[in-house]
């Protein structure tokens, strides 16, 4: 039998493939991709931070195929401007993808900037040039290239450039020169620069347009000092803001530009605490002022008792004849006597048996305090009338405010509330008081909060502090966080200052004020060191917030003069004006921290070793990174205590430190020698 025979298949046709319409294809030849473009919050989604006369500073990863050269710029324009200004792109480092750019903002409020970035035929066709040249290739041809380049570039150009630009492509085209003399024009560094400023962008590509909020210098650098006005009355009589104004020469003699006060407005005279926040209130007793309104009036009031607007505006001009700015505290909660709860009751939310929900921490309670529904179908007059509690006290010549507990509120809240209030006064500042989850405190220093109290008053170890200043200072953080180191607050006496007697406070004001830039203390509590905390707490027995109390100022063992001592140090020394700048050096004891703040712009460098156990006398050998300090090795230089004005002579980096209780820090300001114009050494 024979083999059958397969069956013939016939050939597929052939088809032409499937084509995208061409005009269809976006524009595709911008070949420099841009990335990782920094700062950038949640991918543009809330404004970086800036200061108004600092160097803003904009970086990018400029990525293109193959081996041309890149060349890029940074972008920039205020908010109220319709044109963009310019300024270059430098790679950070040689023959990097990784570029970045300056500009300075000159006026408070929005910024808004971005990169663009362009193949750089020039720069390209240069390299080229220079290798073959020195290889001994004929360039001819390139010559040719290069002529038609800077031609191109003549008729982009303006003024003279335009005409010499014109003359030098003529020359590196010219037959007639000698090849040398064509090579030198075409190589000429004043060509370069020309160039530069005319290159062919038709193909450029460009970034997300991101936005930057400029505040004032206060919003960098600042020390606030806070005190109950009440207080400062005739001994168990309830203070008025014109007797407080005897404090405010005080304050500023310790050296302080912020004076803070907790809320001035009428007390709820409804479930009003007593001393110690117990829960029955005798008819003399004050209550606590964050317990918000009364018949008198509410947030937009003065308590009687304090005065009137008129007081308050007395008191505020002169806190500022005396070079202090005064903050407000802002609490967005009511007592419920407040006005808002008769007028306003659905801002409230209603339990099932009718009441209104108090504010509660469980297993703590506030009976005297009422908080607002930010759901209530209401919401937008309830965001406009908080709104309007900033207005008005703007108009009273108020420009900082201290916030009580926003991470309790929205945060889409504050985000269009601060704008609100920028959008019409952008000298405005925002202190967020939110000891609360990190990343919740984040949040609220994007949505626009200017400053934000931290996490130091807990931290105390060696490692601790290390590694929360390199969280605030070392990552995306520095971005749009300003922290706020406060040693202690009406409502907390950490432990480090109930049980380490002076030393403890000594170590932690000095912290406070070194390690970061903004800074504040609760007075007169803590110059007179009380420490001691209601059993059970972490809050001061018979605290201020519930009682008058009677402060002796002039005590002989106040540290009214250590603390005049340290703002006058920071005020004379650039590097402690900013958070930022700070490096840690090894020390072989761990009771020991060495950390130094440097501003390298202004020459200055500060050196501080702090003895963090405030009970025993300890020494150790520090190693200081000679080369963050810009010392050479084996150089000797002086450091010179700002604190007790001693001074040392230390060679290299490995030097001998003891810190005893009884002044258990050095804060050292660190001299190098240098050689003058005049070739002679001095100390700097």
């Amino acid at each position: 039998m024979s083999t059958p025979k397969p069956p013939v298949r016939e050939p597929a046709p052939v088809r032409e493939p499937a084509r995208p319409p061409a005009h269809e294809i976006e524009e595709g030849r911008g070949r420099v991709i841009i990335l990782a473009l920094r700062p950038e919050i949640d991918c543009g989604l809330y404004p970086a931070k800036t200061i108004v006369g600092d160097s803003f500073e904009v970086a990018a990863d400029l990525i293109a195929d193959g081996h041309d050269q890149v060349a890029g710029c940074l972008r920039y324009r205020h908010d109220s401007d319709s044109a963009w200004q310019e300024a270059p792109l430098a790679p950070v480092a040689a023959g990097g993808d990784r570029w970045r750019g300056i500009f300075t903002a000159d006026r408070l409020g929005r910024w808004h900037y971005g990169v663009q970035a362009w193949i750089d035929a020039f720069g390209t066709w240069h390299h080229g040039l220079e290798r073959k040249v020195e290889a001994h290739v004929d360039v001819h041809v390139d010559l040719l290239i290069g002529a038609d380049l800077v031609t191109r570039a003549a008729s982009r150009a303006t003024g003279d450039d335009a005409g010499t630009l014109a003359r030098l492509a003529a020359r590196i085209a010219d037959a007639g020169l000698s090849m040398p003399e064509r090579i030198a024009t075409a190589l000429m560094p004043e060509l370069a620069l020309r160039m530069a400023r005319y290159p062919d962008r038709s193909l450029a590509t460009d970034s997300p347009v991101r936005t930057a909020v400029a505040d004032r210098p206060k919003a960098r650098f600042s020390a606030w000092y806070e005190f109950f006005p009440r207080s400062f009355g005739a001994p168990g009589r309830h203070g008025t803001l014109r007797e407080a104004e005897k404090m405010l020469p005080y304050v500023a003699e310790l050296g302080f530009d912020v004076v803070y006060l907790p809320p001035i407005h009428p007390i709820g005279r409804a479930h009003r605490k007593g001393p110690n926040n117990s829960l029955q209130a005798e008819p003399h007793d004050v209550g606590s002022p964050w317990a918000v309104g009364a018949a008198e009036g509410g947030h937009m009031s003065v308590h009687p008792e304090l005065g009137t607007l008129e007081d308050f505006q007395h008191f505020r001009c002169e806190a500022e004849e005396l070079g202090l700015e005064l903050a407000l505290d802002i609490a967005f909660q009511v007592a419920p006597d407040h006005p808002y709860v008769e007028a306003h009751p659905s801002w409230f939310r209603h339990r099932p048996d009718g009441t209104i929900q108090y504010a509660e921490n469980p297993p703590k309670k506030y009976q005297d305090i009422y908080p607002f529904d930010f759901e209530t179908e209401d919401w937008r007059a309830l965001w406009a009338e908080l709104a309007s509690v900033f207005l008005f006290w703007v108009e009273q010549g108020v420009r900082i405010f201290r916030v009580d507990n926003p991470h309790t509120k929205p945060l889409r809240f504050w985000a269009w509330c601060i704008d609100h209030v920028k959008a019409r006064h952008p000298d405005v500042l925002f202190l967020a008081e939110a000891f609360t989850r990190p990343k919740l405190m984040y949040a609220l220093a994007k949505c626009g909060f200017s400053q934000s109290y931290t996490y130091f008053t807990w931290r105390a170890t060696r490692p601790e502090l290390e590694r929360y200043m390199h969280d605030l200072t070392r990552t995306d953080v520095v971005d749009f966080f300003r922290p706020n180191f406060w040693p202690n607050t009406p409502d907390i006496l950490p432990e480090n200052l109930q049980y380490g007697g002076r030393a403890a406070f000594v170590v932690r004001l000095i912290l406070a004020a070194t390690l970061s830039s903004n800074y504040g203390i609760y007075g007169p509590a803590f110059e007179l060191m009380e420490h001691v905390a209601r059993a059970g707490s972490g809050e001061y027995i018979d605290n201020e917030k519930y009682e008058l109390r009677q402060w002796e100022l002039g005590r002989a063992d106040s540290l009214r003069h250590l603390i005049g001592r340290i703002n006058r140090i920071r005020r004379a020394h650039s590097s402690l004006q900013r958070t930022t700048g700070i490096d840690f050096h090894p020390c072989d004891n761990e009771h020991l921290l060495c950390y130094s703040k440097h501003d390298v712009a202004q020459r200055d460098l500060v050196l501080v070793v702090c003895n963090l156990d405030p009970h025993h006398r300890h020494t150790g050998w520090i190693d200081l990174d000679l080369k963050v300090l810009g010392i050479e090795a084996g150089t000797t230089f002086q450091v010179h205590d700002l604190l007790t004005d001693e001074r040392y002579l230390w060679n290299g980096g490995r030097n001998y430190i003891a810190l005893d209780p009884a002044m258990p820090a050095h804060v050292f300001r660190v001299l190098r020698r240098v050689r003058s114009e005049h070739d002679f050494e001095y100390y700097l």
